[in-house]
Formats: structure tokens, C-alpha cells, sequence
């Protein structure tokens, strides 16, 4: 994987969107205004916080997570022992996008951080 793949432009995409997340402005009001007071959040309407803003990117299929873009685990295929990483749960997940849990040895699940595909 390179290019827009590559993990320190994930990791960077990751603090960016972090960034976005927890920025904030003022209406000519004064009141203050958050991503959580203008998002969609289809699982939380009500009282929505920035973790329930569907916010549609690669980095969701690891929950925006970077400790879960970091994960590797060992993995045995009948004989060939390997190792798996992002790329292995990235590939699962494209093509299985509603998957609770990919079926590597990592047990990742698909679904974003606001509970949706």
C-alpha cells in the first residue's frame, strides 16, 4: 500500500480529523458550536456527541483508532505462520464492510465509531 493508503498518511488523517472533531466556533450570537451540534448521527439523535457524527473515511474501519491501525497479530494458515496488520483488515473490510469482526487474528471489527457501516 502507498500513496493515500500509507500508514503515516492514515496516522496524519487520523490527528486531522481529531483536530476537526474537536474544533469548535461562535455564532454572531455568541453561542458556541460543536461538530456534535451540526452532524448527522443516524444511532443518536437526540443528544448526539462527536463520536456518534457519521463521518464517512478509511480511518473508520479502525473506529478512528490509531492503536487499532498500529495492531499486528500472528496468524497461522496450515502450515505458513505470518503476520497480519492494518492492510490484512483493511482488505476484509472493504469487501465485507458490515462485518462485526473480520476473520483475521486481529478480531477487528468493520463498523464505524458512530455504530454504522
Amino acid at each position: 500500500f502507498s500513496g493515500v493508503l500509507a500508514p503515516e498518511v492514515l496516522r496524519a488523517l487520523l490527528e486531522l480529523q481529531e483536530q476537526l472533531a474537536n474544533a469548535t466556533g461562535t455564532t454572531a450570537e455568541g453561542r458556541e458550536v460543536a461538530l456534535s451540534d451540526v452532524c448527522y448521527a443516524p444511532l443518536n439523535p437526540a443528544a448526539p456527541t462527536a463520536a456518534d457524527c457519521c463521518v464517512n473515511s478509511v480511518t473508520q474501519y479502525f473506529q478512528n483508532n490509531s492503536t487499532r491501525l498500529a495492531l499486528t497479530a500472528s496468524q497461522s494458515n496450515g502450515t505458513h505462520v505470518g503476520t497480519v496488520d492494518w492492510r490484512d483488515h483493511l482488505i476484509y473490510c472493504v469487501n465485507s464492510p458490515l462485518s462485526f469482526k473480520d476473520i483475521t487474528a486481529l478480531e477487528l471489527s468493520c463498523m464505524a465509531q458512530y455504530g454504522g457501516p
